[in-house]
């Protein structure tokens, strides 16, 4: 733990990140900045920006009380992805599966190696569908544009139900993720996705955070066939209604 203020502020992290352990097990260093938030970073060279003083609104508040209850008493808490529900955005974007990207003129296809899930970004100048004509989904409606370098991608239309940021944060139908998405380092051997998030149902203000990829050519990393199914789950202890909070 480094920076201004951090010995001070330890108290209220270190219990959120070591009752994450996949986290945990990956982080590198806590860096409090400006004794107002703090960065997470990872081992892989990533970097999660925790929002300064982010505040949840009462109905979220309300879920996060209820997971960490869940979880001091050893408990899951609504385990959707258990459950079979669609991970969605920004889960599929921002944990550890591969992701295979096909590059066409008018769109982007975006194949998650976890439940195989399918974003599409269309690229063709379109603005996002009628609300009263779309149909919502945990990956919403993505559209997208370059500026300079950089993949812009805006998404909205997110279905609002048994889906989550993280771990008891809800995401809700006014969930709204842009995304700006560029090569670095040597020989563009990293993609950086820079994230700017909004849910005034959720949380107040925006959530940033950036992610780094790595780009791998080797056959272990390609997307396989998944198939989820809740009767192929049930030795998930999280899926057991005894030990999934619902």
């Amino acid at each position: 733990m480094v920076g201004q203020g951090a010995d001070q502020a330890a108290g209220n992290i270190l219990p959120a990140v070591n009752a994450r352990p996949r986290l945990r097990d990956r982080l590198e260093a806590l860096v409090r900045v400006d004794d107002r938030r703090w960065d997470l970073r990872l081992k892989d060279g990533s970097l999660i920006q925790l929002p300064a003083g982010a505040k949840l609104t009462p109905a979220a508040q309300k879920e996060n009380d209820a997971f960490k209850k869940a979880q001091a008493e050893k408990k899951a808490y609504k385990d959707d992805i258990g459950a079979c529900w669609p991970a969605g955005l920004p889960m599929i974007m921002t944990r550890v599966w591969s992701i295979a990207m096909v590059q066409l003129p008018t769109v982007v296809y975006m194949v998650s190696g976890f439940m195989n899930s399918l974003r599409i970004v269309n690229m063709d100048g379109r603005p996002h569908t009628d609300p009263d004509l779309l149909v919502r989904t945990a990956n919403g409606d993505s559209i997208g544009r370059w500026e300079g370098d950089a993949l812009v991608i805006d998404t909205v239309g997110f279905k609002g139900d048994h889906h989550w940021i993280a771990s008891g944060i809800p995401a809700s139908d006014q969930l709204h993720i842009v995304e700006r998405v560029k090569l670095v380092g040597p020989d563009g051997a990293k993609m950086q996705i820079e994230y700017t998030m909004t849910d005034p149902k959720n949380w107040e203000g925006e959530w940033k955070m950036t992610k780094q990829w790595n780009r791998v050519d080797s056959r272990d990393m390609e997307i396989a066939e998944v198939e989820c199914l809740p009767d192929l789950n049930s030795h998930i202890p999280s899926t057991q209604s005894k030990e999934n909070v619902r």
